[in-house]
């Protein structure tokens, strides 16, 4: 029972990307009913507010988004300082870990090689 050889699929080679310059042509030359441009449309575009929001309303509205906004903008800068840290302590818990290592390779070589002889 031999195993059989799987016969090898040649794939042809693909072609060269288009360059910058094809690209744009391609763009340039298309209408603007061509079915990529019409996928990438908005379906429909947002109905205009019957209902105006008072002055004061949009001015709260727009304060709460900027305390959010800061608020949001400070966990970030939080979180990346806590990422900083964290990854230094890697750091030097790996470096730790390699002369850990390197010394118990030391100790048991030496027993190794001598009852080995």
């Amino acid at each position: 029972m031999g195993s059989k050889a799987k016969k090898r699929v040649v794939l042809p080679t693909r072609p060269a990307p288009p360059t910058v310059e094809q690209i744009l042509e391609d763009v340039r030359g298309a209408t603007a009913h061509d079915p990529v441009f019409i996928a990438l449309a908005p379906e429909e575009p947002p109905a205009p507010s019957r209902n105006p929001e008072d002055p004061k309303a949009q001015w709260e509205r727009l304060y709460q988004q900027g305390q959010a906004y800061v608020a949001t903008n400070e966990r970030l800068r939080q979180a990346g300082d806590q990422l900083r840290q964290k990854c230094e302590d890697l750091r030097h818990a790996g470096e730790e870990l390699e002369r850990d290592v390197g010394q118990v390779t030391q100790a048991v070589l030496p027993v190794t090689s001598a009852t080995s002889s």
